[in-house]
């Protein structure tokens, strides 16, 4: 199963969720596509992110790995995630300290997609804290998007807290990712999913380059931030 996670206040109906499923399915492969609609609170989000995983596990064959792609808010539930089942993760401009820039959203917060609102409250930040992962036990999993020109967080935190994983700096861009048309397909092969008549193995293309912007990619294995 490839499972997406979707951003604060988002919906399986955002574009790159879209794009994602739109792709696996040109591939043959839509039929291992999740994508959960994620509750406010943290602790529950997970609830539905492991019940996914473990529904595809029970009714489907594991002929293609769990990897999981998560963006924003849901990139910081894709790291706890990704290191607690071992599977190849893609992290799209991450939330690194949500605790923190989720407490200027406390109260009532509209969602993006088909109206309502959502209610932030102060013990969410406290599950969000519950699922701080400081370091990567194995950042060869993980794969980081970081836009420089995100306008909500900061790419350069997101570089330092994915040290040896495999990372690519988009040069200006969006929180959004605009662009992520010309990544999805990298992203796909990074988590093991290429067409469904070839026998890709998940992480195939984890190879890391010398630091670099311009949508090149990063290896941070000794720390230094892009």
């Amino acid at each position: 199963m490839l499972l997406y996670l979707h951003g604060f206040r988002s919906s399986p109906r955002s574009f790159k969720a879209q794009l994602v499923q739109q792709r696996l399915r040109e591939r043959g492969l839509g039929r291992y596509y999740a994508c959960p609609m994620l509750d406010v609170s943290p602790a529950r989000a997970i609830e539905q992110a492991e019940a996914a995983i473990a529904a595809a596990r029970l009714s489907a064959p594991s002929d293609r790995p769990l990897a999981i792609v998560g963006s924003s808010l849901g990139g910081y539930y894709a790291r706890w995630l990704g290191e607690r089942h071992g599977c190849p993760t893609v992290l799209l401009n991450p939330a690194v300290h949500p605790w923190t820039d989720l407490e200027r959203h406390l109260g009532e917060q509209p969602l993006w997609h088909g109206g309502g609102s959502v209610k932030v409250e102060r013990h969410h930040l406290q599950e969000l804290l519950d699922l701080r992962v400081d370091t990567l036990r194995h950042p060869e999993r993980f794969y980081l998007l970081a836009a420089t020109g995100d306008e909500v967080l900061d790419y350069r935190e997101m570089v330092a807290s994915c040290q040896g994983a495999r990372i690519r700096v988009i040069e200006g861009s969006d929180h959004g990712i605009s662009e992520f048309a010309d990544y999805v397909d990298e992203v796909l092969d990074f988590c093991g999913y290429g067409h469904a008549d070839n026998a890709e193995n998940a992480g195939e293309t984890r190879e890391t380059g010398q630091a670099g912007t311009s949508g090149e990619e990063t290896d941070n294995k000794d720390g230094g931030n892009a």
